[in-house]
């Protein structure tokens, strides 16, 4: 049987030691993210890679900031107090060596432009959007990245809250792509010893249907 603990190992790291990460193997896992499937093959993504500390500390506080103002906009206590509970896992990134920010274009459709310009009821439109192809490209490019890190030895962190700033920390990066928006992030490094295990995963039998 074909040995897949490079998929059963990876979890979310959040606590990384202080090592440096050669260029060489953030490349590498950069290349790998590129070998993932997309949608038409039209590889809508493009990665930014920091590793300026003062920079990345920077977005940190962007990030809190951001999660501060929409926590003070919640209606009842109990909302802000769930909104604010998670905001650590918004800001785990700050002791990464590393940071990928993960951008992506917009999913070309023929199908969507055909029927568009033969006057499509959106509600037919709304049907061919609602897989959110461009979306799903970066997330298996984002998933190569995060399982070739595990076999590298290295632990990694991906996220997509952190984006309720992307205003912000495309300014403090001064990274501008026409046609580009940002999507998600990972963080990367050498895990600390004794990060908390993987959560559990829900049974197969409650998340798979077969149809004879």
């Amino acid at each position: 049987m074909t040995n897949l603990d490079f998929i059963y190992n990876r979890k979310s790291i959040r606590q990384f030691k202080d090592t440096h990460i050669p260029k060489e193997d953030i490349l590498e896992l950069l290349k790998a993210a590129t070998f993932a499937p997309s949608p038409k093959h039209q590889q809508n993504w493009h990665f930014v890679v920091l590793q300026n500390p003062e920079i990345i500390n920077e977005m940190a506080d962007i990030v809190t900031k951001s999660h501060e103002k929409i926590g003070e906009l919640a209606k009842t206590e109990k909302d802000k107090k769930r909104h604010m509970s998670v905001i650590n896992y918004y800001t785990c990134f700050k002791d990464a060596p590393v940071v990928v920010l993960v951008y992506a274009c917009e999913y070309k459709m023929i199908e969507y432009k055909i029927l568009k310009e033969n006057d499509a009821p959106q509600e037919i439109l709304d049907v061919l959007e609602s897989p959110q192809s461009g979306a799903q490209g970066i997330g298996a490019a984002v998933e190569n990245f995060l399982l070739a890190a595990t076999e590298m030895g290295y632990g990694t962190c991906y996220m997509t809250g952190p984006t309720h700033a992307k205003t912000e920390i495309e300014k403090l990066i001064g990274f501008d792509k026409p046609g580009y928006e940002l999507m998600s992030m990972i963080s990367l490094g050498v895990a600390e010893d004794n990060t908390p295990a993987q959560p559990p995963r829900k049974p197969l039998e409650d998340v798979v249907t077969f149809i004879d």
